[in-house]
C-alpha cells in the first residue's frame, strides 16, 4: 500500500492541472512560453502518474477499471465487476 503522503501528492497535482487547464491552453495556443514558465510544474499534465484508487499502487495499472492489477483479481473473483470472469479453456 502506498504512503498517504504519496496519494495526497498525486491529488493535490490533479486539482492543480484541472485549475490550471484552460490558462495552459490559452497560453500555448499564443506561443508565450515565458508565461508558461511562470505557471507552475505541477500544472503539467505530464507530471501525473496513474495509481491504483483503493491502494495507491503505482505499478500494475488497469487504466479501464482504475485499479491495479491485483485489487482487480480480487474484485473480479469476488463477482464486484460485472460482466469479468475467469478465462478457462
Amino acid at each position: 500500500m502506498a504512503k498517504e503522503s504519496m496519494k495526497a501528492r498525486e491529488r493535490k497535482r490533479q486539482k492543480m492541472v484541472e485549475k490550471f487547464a484552460t490558462k495552459r491552453a490559452a497560453l500555448k495556443e499564443a506561443g508565450d512560453y515565458e508565461g508558461l514558465q511562470r505557471i507552475p510544474k505541477n500544472a503539467s499534465p505530464v507530471r501525473l502518474h496513474n495509481r491504483c484508487q483503493l491502494t495507491g499502487r503505482p505499478k500494475g495499472y488497469m487504466r479501464q477499471f482504475g485499479v491495479s492489477r491485483i485489487n482487480f483479481r480480487e474484485m473480479a473473483l469476488k463477482g464486484l465487476i460485472p460482466g469479468v470472469k475467469k478465462a478457462s479453456w
